[in-house]
């Protein structure tokens, strides 16, 4: 009988973290080597649809409203119940709030690995989240990691080495490819983008609820291109609360008629295939998605250098990294880029042959396998050793 394994999803919003982990349930699904089962926090959602199509079962629901109420311990029992029945033998949760939900109540039904997911390095999490979540590491079987920046950041902060395990997110290169035929016109205007020939775009992809992504960083880089790449136009896909107020700043930078907001973007292949060059410009990350999109699609990338972005771009062979906050030097290299083209395409090459050697979907799905039949080893000698003492004792 194959091994049981619970994917615990935040929920199915288009989120980076609900990406990987619904692409991992696919993953696991289709190996045949483990029956998967997926359960959320909040029901709904676009890749909700996704997870549904495989077929797995219902999708159980444990709705929180808070950590600390009547709530909570009803669903912990709840959840903790649900693991026993279907008898699960590996729980693996994906962000902060399914960490501390999953992990406690799979140490409550006895379940035998217990896998948590840390996927930035900071800039997300409150003091005292942060500490509540050490002691949720500290009941987990293993702390997977998304790049080694993050492990380092997490053995400084006291999780034991032993613990942390780096598995690299992986890309299916289909999400960024382009159909037989593709038309850069048609793939323009259904973006919502200026179809004349002479636009340059310079794009980002990041969500806008999180003042991490320091988009005015990127905004203020923009003015400056602007000023020496005049064809240039930008391009900011994402959704979220922070929308409106960098409209304002592209505004007041002077540079609005050439800024696009296009809002969740779900033509992500017509997007980068449009653009020439692509930004990331975080105050702190684990491992950006984007940038691995960026890269499979071969577009060269100008990177801030945080968390795992140096793991994943070479400087000057694959794009460039540039200090957090930086953005005269941003925009030096992003117009460098813009006006030697065959440099860009070259940087592009390179960083699409990366993600084909290092982030593979097949190297996620194998590394993801070996870490839960370590787990379940180590816990299967564990407890021969513990019955093995008792006999002993008891001869």
């Amino acid at each position: 009988m194959s091994t049981r394994v619970l994917q615990l999803i935040p929920t199915f919003d288009q989120g980076g973290t609900e990406r990987q982990a619904v692409q991992l349930t696919r993953l696991l699904h289709e190996s045949g080597r483990c029956r998967v089962g997926v359960a959320c926090l909040r029901r709904g959602g676009v890749l909700q649809t996704e997870v549904e199509g495989l077929g797995l079962g219902e999708i159980e629901e444990f709705p929180l409203t808070s950590f600390y109420d009547a709530n909570f311990v009803r669903q912990l029992r709840r959840f903790a119940a649900y693991l026993r029945a279907h008898e699960f033998e590996v729980v693996h949760a994906h962000d902060f709030y399914t960490n501390v939900f999953g992990v406690a109540g799979a140490r409550l039904a006895g379940v035998r690995a217990r896998v948590a997911s840390k996927r930035e390095t900071g800039g997300m999490r409150t003091a005292a989240q942060t500490f509540v979540e050490r002691q949720v590491f500290r009941l987990a079987s293993a702390v997977l990691v998304n790049s080694d920046a993050v492990g380092l950041k997490l053995k400084g902060e006291g999780v034991r080495a032993s613990k942390i395990v780096t598995v690299y997110n992986g890309l299916d290169t289909s999400r960024v490819a382009v159909p037989a035929g593709w038309s850069r016109t048609d793939a323009l205007a259904a973006l919502g983008l200026p179809c004349d020939g002479g636009r340059r775009f310079v794009t980002i992809v990041a969500n806008l609820r999180h003042e991490v992504k320091d988009i005015p960083v990127f905004l203020r880089a923009a003015a400056r291109v602007s000023a020496e790449v005049p064809e240039a136009a930008f391009v900011v896909a994402g959704e979220g609360p922070l929308a409106e107020p960098l409209r304002a700043l592209a505004s007041e930078l002077g540079i609005a008629a050439s800024v696009f907001f296009t809002g969740r973007c779900t033509r992500v292949a017509d997007l980068l295939a449009v653009s020439e060059v692509c930004v990331l410009s975080s105050k702190a990350e684990g491992f950006s998605n984007s940038i691995l999109e960026y890269m499979a699609a071969a577009r060269a990338v100008v990177a801030t250098d945080v968390g795992g972005a140096r793991e994943a771009v070479v400087e000057g062979e694959t794009g460039h990294l540039v200090t957090p906050g930086d953005d005269e030097t941003m925009a030096a290299r992003i117009a460098a880029l813009l006006r030697d083209g065959s440099r860009a395409r070259a940087f592009g090459g390179a960083g699409r042959r990366v993600v084909e050697r290092k982030f593979s979907c097949a190297a996620q799905l194998e590394n993801t396998l070996r870490l839960y039949e370590r787990l379940l080893a180590r816990e299967a000698r564990a407890e021969f050793q513990h019955i093995e003492g008792a006999r002993q004792k008891s001869a």
